[in-house]
């Protein structure tokens, strides 16, 4: 079993309480290695060390949209992410959270650094500019005694890890591409996920998409049907492929379909990988995500393997910032 130096369970926060951090909250509930004691939102934060009453969590944010008004271990907090740090004995953190400004990530990135918090962090990161901004935090990561796991999510992350495993095949790669489906019933349980994706849409970016109101979010996926396609987006599958050697990030391409209406995935998701073997011949690996695998199991299920992988990292000192087509996920039980 994965403990801390402490004996225990590796005790995990996760920073964001909407859809995503909700679903890992969920799933860290049936885990043994890992103990939920720490959840942020914008508006407060919790902290319980003996492990979160995860339903009660929940029904808080759902109710007054923040996990600050429970009353066991609840504080409202206009500086959430910052005061949680500094009240938690947190092992490691999954930052479920938007990254919208771009900037965002990295921000938070500096709040840890500037706390002399040490330790394991996730993200889930989708942009490769935004991963470029956390590549220059590198040394001070490393400084800090900071394991950072980037892009650990689905995509980028369990099909960019696959994607580094299938070009062993090959001598060289000619191309990587992804393709996503993602089906949710209801699109305001996943606001933050659905205005990262629209930021990628044609005449959109992430100033307007991070602007855009409930309303006017609604108002675009019912002339859609609630469909959002996307395609040759800015994913940080690309760089993360060529900072692992796999191949230049211009022969990486991912896109895909949301349905917001409908938790059926309109499409499955899947990677396919093409190169050229040493006997001269071409061929293409495919790796396909089962249909019946939601957005959440694929995203935060890799996320708390990569953390489990931080942690044996970190406690061999080694500290800074790593990809998810660096470093193999530990299964956590």
């Amino acid at each position: 079993m994965m403990i801390n130096q402490a004996g225990n369970p590796i005790r995990v926060g996760v920073l964001g309480f909407g859809g995503l951090g909700q679903a890992a909250a969920k799933i860290l509930a049936a885990k043994q290695e890992m103990t939920l004691v720490a959840a942020a939102d914008h508006k407060g934060y919790v902290y319980r060390s003996a492990g979160l009453d995860i339903d009660a969590a929940i029904s808080a944010y759902d109710k007054h949209h923040s996990v600050g008004y429970l009353a066991t271990g609840g504080v409202l907090s206009s500086n959430s992410i910052q005061d949680l740090v500094e009240n938690a004995d947190v092992d490691g953190y999954f930052l479920a959270l938007p990254n919208l400004p771009n900037t965002f990530m990295a921000d938070v990135a500096r709040q840890f650094i500037h706390a002399g918090w040490q330790g394991v962090l996730v993200d889930a990161l989708k942009r490769t500019s935004a991963v470029e901004q956390l590549l220059e935090l590198q040394s001070d990561l490393q400084q800090a005694g900071i394991t950072y796991l980037t892009g650990c999510g689905a995509t980028p992350g369990l099909l960019t890890a696959a994607a580094a495993i299938a070009a062993q095949s090959y001598s060289e790669i000619h191309s990587v591409k992804i393709t996503f489906g993602v089906g949710i019933a209801n699109w305001e349980a996943y606001r933050a996920t659905i205005r990262e994706d629209i930021a990628h849409m044609p005449e959109y970016d992430v100033e307007k998409a991070s602007a855009m109101t409930d309303e006017e979010v609604a108002a675009l996926l019912d002339k859609t049907n609630g469909i959002i396609s996307l395609e040759n987006m800015e994913h940080a599958d690309d760089i993360m492929l060529e900072l692992a050697g796999i191949c230049d990030r211009d022969r990486v391409t991912v896109g895909g379909v949301v349905d917001t209406r409908n938790p059926k995935k309109p499409l499955s998701t899947n990677v396919k990988v093409t190169g050229r073997t040493f006997e001269g011949k071409t061929s293409t690996h495919t790796f396909t995500l089962g249909d019946e695998t939601s957005m959440a199991a694929n995203v935060c299920g890799p996320a708390f393997g990569y953390l489990k992988a931080g942690m044996a990292f970190n406690r061999r000192g080694i500290t800074g910032l790593f990809t998810a087509a660096e470093i193999m996920p530990q299964f956590v039980r």
